[in-house]
């Protein structure tokens, strides 16, 4: 069996296998609400035979979303529109397999239009109010964003709080916090965008109380039976920003905060990022994370050959490995790594005839497998 196939204990909860759908916002909600757009597109997600199927970026609040047409999980609407896409998604996904849900909220860079409309910071009466640690801008010359009071910090953990709850209601399998790709939570990590000089501000402990109230008021409401995680930030890929040994930090004090995992991505934090792009090229901070903290770690980043992915699991440089374009490209990615690597994989009924074993156009229509 390929480690890649192997199964995965997370916290209290097991995975079939080391293979996760990473969060992939749709930009496709109303106020909120899942659409038939979610319901297509978690159901799709849901027969790849992945191990752990994230739902994308879901605000906790109104204006923690990014675009209006984001995912949230703020209002009783919310959580009835999200129930019927996750039902459905259940009853086509194979046995054993497990859903996640990230929360978000996304501070100075919310209240933007989507990407393919430019991505640009919304005005007029469509726009809102934007919340950060610090009241800088984002990009240049755009809106600035209020600095985060007591009152907001009190609002904002309590709509985490709520959001978990409502997860959980749900029946989601994991919750993780969106502590990455400049969002709030990462805004108060990073001294790129937090300049404060108060106790949420300066030091590496201060910066991370903020990001840590929120992690530990949602460790407190989601019981024990459900996994929770963080994506969490392994470099701003800028100069002065986090590095490799914050993340390090970070992982360790959630970990202490009762987390069962992390999951480590890059940047975000300014619009100047030098980023190394190349296969793989962020696995080598999960690896860190994972070796000087014990804690399992999600390696995220360019990985999309079978045989890459297998590596990385089977060299213990992470625990799990996540995708998310790959699956775009091909939602069939884990049956063919299946037949690729020598995995087991349980296909849906109405399509197992394109089993290699049983279809010997595989072989035609997948060049580099055998014909069974």
């Amino acid at each position: 069996m390929p480690h890649l196939f192997s199964a995965l204990e997370l916290g209290p909860v097991t995975l079939p296998n080391r293979i996760a759908i990473s969060p992939m916002c749709q930009y496709s909600a109303e106020d909120g609400s899942a659409t038939d757009w979610h319901l297509q597109h978690l159901m799709q997600l849901a027969m790849t035979g992945a191990g752990l199927v994230v739902v994308e970026a879901t605000a906790v609040e109104r204006i923690g979303r990014i675009t209006p047409p984001c995912l949230g999980l703020y209002s009783d609407a919310n959580e009835a529109a999200l129930a019927r896409v996750l039902a459905a998604a259940r009853k086509v996904a194979p046995a054993g397999a497990r859903f996640g849900i990230q929360l978000a909220h996304a501070g100075r860079k919310a209240s933007c239009h989507t990407p393919w409309e430019g991505g640009r910071p919304l005005t007029g009466g469509d726009a809102w109010q934007t919340v950060a640690p610090s009241a800088i801008a984002f990009a240049e010359g755009g809106p600035p964003p209020a600095a985060l009071d007591e009152a907001g910090f009190e609002r904002v953990t309590a709509a985490f709080r709520q959001a978990a709850e409502r997860a959980v209601r749900l029946g989601f399998d994991a919750i993780e916090l969106h502590n990455a790709h400049g969002y709030l939570l990462h805004s108060f990590l990073s001294p790129l965008s937090n300049q404060r000089t108060d106790a949420y501000g300066g030091s590496p402990d201060k910066r991370m109380r903020f990001p840590l109230e929120v992690a530990r008021a949602v460790r407190a409401a989601v019981p024990r039976s459900v996994a929770v995680g963080a994506r969490i930030t392994g470099t701003d890929w800028a100069e002065g920003g986090l590095t490799p040994d914050d993340a390090v930090v970070h992982a360790a004090a959630l970990k202490a905060a009762g987390f069962d995992y992390v999951c480590v991505s890059g940047g975000g934090a300014v619009p100047q990022m030098k980023i190394p792009l190349g296969p793989g090229y962020q696995v080598p901070m999960a690896a860190k994370v994972r070796a000087e903290t014990g804690i399992a770690t999600r390696a995220v980043g360019l990985i999309v050959e079978p045989a890459q992915a297998e590596a990385i699991v089977a060299s213990g440089q992470a625990d799990c490995v996540a995708m998310a374009r790959a699956f775009l490209d091909n939602p069939r990615w884990v049956w063919h790594a299946a037949e690729r690597l020598g995995g087991s994989i349980a296909y849906p009924p109405q399509y197992a005839r394109v089993a290699r074993s049983i279809w010997p156009g595989a072989a035609m229509a997948r060049p580099g497998i055998a014909a069974a």
